[in-house]
């Protein structure tokens, strides 16, 4: 089984209410091979919600206390955000998934590259919490951007 970003699937859960859609994604959900996750919102978060970016780093640095995850108003959510990715943790070991499709760029869910704090739309090389914590745990996370070598290997 593999956990996949609900937005992917073409759930209305981004932040601003939107999708991004992944046909090839949501299929993998239609039969039955993928089960959906949001971080942000098994953190307590609702759609839509304000943006938010890692400040200080990125999601491994805000696993080791050292960098903070903030709204755009700069109300601190660092806690929901690592409660999000410990509940997409526990929803992985629960139906044995070892591979998780996640939205890159997302504070959570980047594997990759995330945005740099400033809001200003400037990016960055890191990872999101939700793939730090996933990782550490040997969970391999791939984005929309990179998982279809892996899906010809299965």
């Amino acid at each position: 089984m593999i956990l996949i970003s609900a937005c992917l699937a073409g759930l209305k859960v981004r932040y601003n209410g939107t999708d991004s859609l992944d046909e090839k994604i949501q299929q993998l959900v239609n039969e039955n091979e993928a089960v959906t996750v949001c971080p942000e919102l098994m953190g307590g978060f609702s759609t839509p919600r304000e943006p938010a970016e890692i400040v200080g780093g990125d999601g491994e640095d805000v696993l080791n206390g050292k960098a903070f995850v903030l709204e755009k108003s700069g109300r601190d959510v660092t806690e929901l955000y690592v409660k999000g990715a410990y509940a997409t943790l526990q929803k992985a070991i629960e139906v044995g998934a070892s591979t998780v499709i996640l939205k890159e760029f997302s504070p959570s869910c980047g594997s990759a590259v995330i945005y740099n704090g400033d809001f200003s739309g400037t990016k960055l090389v890191g990872v999101g919490v939700t793939t730090a914590l996933l990782r550490r745990n040997n969970i391999t996370v791939l984005s929309e951007e990179n998982y279809t070598d892996f899906l010809k290997k299965q």
